[in-house]
């Protein structure tokens, strides 16, 4: 059973801890509000940016792009996983791997897996065909570094060295949700349905200038560089959110812990007085006997 003395150091060592975890907790939180506020101005441009992507390529005739093209028989695939460098953010890196695992054993696909952050790495690297890991000069990579990562994927993809090209990430929902996401870039296809419902939804043409074909080619890499840089945005809102909400939690937990520590001492210590009066009162009957 422990003593007052080894009370007393656990309860200053959570002390301490509770002190790191509230501290963590607000640097999470400014930083989130600053992730908070990219992701939800990026997603109505993204957003905007592919639905007129959509309307347009389903409405101008005979029109190809190399990141429309479907590679049918080639059966090779890349998925960019976009994971954290540091842990102590919740299940936000587990969530992740098991959506990436349950992806992989479900596809038919031969898919090597490269990678933004290392936590997701470590948990699967051992088990699944890993490719390349990507690292930055600063913990979050800037819109031209993941442009140059996007660019290097697609040139894998245009030159047929893969038939598609997957980003798997988590989706900012809130400060303390998120939702592991495994979604398709390349290529970028539009099926038969969608392209029916745009030509009923416009059923005559646009005047364009410059060219449709013109605008498509520009817009659609665009598009794609886009989708990839709100997929990182998307991720890490969703890791800060994640790391105040874990920090938040285990402020909490250091606070109880405190206070049962707290209560068992006092409790040890009552005791301690009660038999010191009890010897007191004994010895003095034992004077008067």
């Amino acid at each position: 059973m422990a003593n007052i003395k080894e009370l007393k150091k656990k309860i200053k060592g959570t002390k301490s801890t509770s002190k790191i975890t509230q501290a963590m907790k607000l640097v999470s939180a400014a930083k989130l509000a600053k992730a908070q506020n990219n992701i939800l101005n990026s997603r109505p441009y993204a957003r905007e940016l592919e639905e007129t992507i959509k309307t347009v390529s389903a409405l101008v005739q005979s029109y190809d792009n190399e990141f429309l093209n479907e590679k049918k028989d080639n059966n090779k695939a890349i998925l960019l996983v976009i994971s954290s460098d540091k842990g102590l953010c919740g299940s936000y890196n587990s969530q992740l791997a098991k959506k990436v695992r349950r992806f992989l054993d479900e596809t038919n696909q031969d898919v090597k897996i490269y990678f933004i952050g290392k936590k997701v790495r470590d948990l699967l690297a051992a088990t699944y065909n890993k490719g390349k890991t990507y690292t930055f000069n600063k913990s979050e990579p800037t819109f031209i570094e993941m442009e140059q990562v996007g660019v290097e994927l697609s040139e894998m993809f245009k030159s047929a060295e893969v038939g598609h090209v997957y980003v798997a990430y988590n989706v900012f929902q809130s400060a303390i949700a998120f939702d592991p996401t495994v979604k398709q870039l390349l290529p970028m296809t539009l099926d038969v349905a969608e392209k029916e419902q745009l030509k009923e939804k416009f059923p005559f043409d646009f005047k364009y200038d410059p060219n449709p074909t013109e605008i498509l080619d520009t817009l659609i890499p665009q598009t794609y560089i886009s989708t990839l840089y709100t997929a990182l945005l998307d991720a890490v809102a969703a890791e800060h959110g994640s790391r105040m909400s874990a920090m938040d939690s285990a402020s909490s937990n250091c606070k109880k812990a405190i206070k049962t520590l707290s209560i068992k001492m006092n409790k040890l210590r009552q005791a301690a007085i009660t038999t010191e009066l009890s010897e007191v009162v004994s010895g003095a009957e034992s004077l008067k006997g």
